[in-house]
């Protein structure tokens, strides 16, 4: 008599859902087998590199990194508590966007502050932000506009007190009603994207703040919001934008 053990099924190398399929011409039931893939380390990785991301860019747009610091990979691995590999990916993000600059084999460094940075942001927000405004002003009502007004009340209360952050608190609210409403995901790409550079420049210039010409240039924005006039509207918005950036550029030479 054959003694030999039943031979060992294989076991399957991939982690499996299983699911049943009923009433399948004849068959009693289907069962499938569905391979899940492992990729827990890279989701893992992906993570931390955005950990890294957020924390530096806050740093640096904060100040608490300054412009023209230098960035060594150990200091920055011992603060975060993260290792090398997604300190670099996040590094080379904020490359990207201009906040940090890294020249291989020289130095990895938080971007100085420039009269270039504001030439090149301003006009394209500028723009953005125009676009938006048109697109949006046929989709506002009275108590969108109304909210604008508050808005702006807040922005001149804020500046009459020197309070920045509060003055650009509020101006970032006024123009994201129009983002908001253009209901254009493009555009709201572009401005999140440019935001941090914005925002650096805004919180590490604080000498330089809109004057009273800012609050009257909301007033023309909302007025002709108000009328349903979407080109005039758009006008008024870029107008408002180059002006401060020519005074951030002016404050930068």
């Amino acid at each position: 008599m054959d003694t030999d053990p039943a031979p060992r099924l294989q076991e399957d190398p991939y982690p499996s859902r299983k699911f049943t399929i009923k009433g399948l011409t004849g068959c009693d039931s289907l069962t499938c087998q569905m391979p899940v893939p492992e990729n827990r380390a890279t989701i893992a990785r992906h993570l931390l590199r955005d950990d890294a991301y957020d924390a530096l860019r806050a740093a640096i747009v904060s100040g608490e990194l300054e412009p023209g610091e230098q960035l060594h990979d150990v200091e920055l691995c011992q603060w975060l508590g993260l290792s090398r590999t997604p300190v670099r990916e996040a590094l080379a993000r904020l490359g990207e966007e201009r906040l940090v600059e890294v020249a291989p084999q020289r130095h990895t460094r938080v971007a100085p502050l420039v009269a270039q940075d504001a030439r090149d942001a301003f006009p394209v927000l500028a723009s953005v932000h125009a676009l938006a405004a048109e697109l949006a002003v046929p989709r506002i009502g009275r108590e969108h506009v109304e909210h604008m007004r508050k808005l702006n009340r807040e922005f001149a209360r804020a500046l009459s007190e020197g309070r920045a952050e509060a003055a650009y608190s509020a101006d970032d609210d006024f123009h994201a009603i129009f983002v908001t409403f253009c209901q254009n995901a493009e555009i709201t790409r572009i401005v999140e994207r440019i935001a941090p550079r914005l925002r650096r420049l805004e919180l590490l210039r604080r000498g330089v703040l809109p004057g009273r010409r800012s609050v009257a240039q909301h007033e023309a924005i909302i007025m002709r919001a108000s009328q349903g006039d979407a080109v005039k509207t758009a006008s008024a918005v870029r107008e408002n934008w180059l002006e401060f950036g020519g005074l951030v550029e002016r404050s930068l030479r």
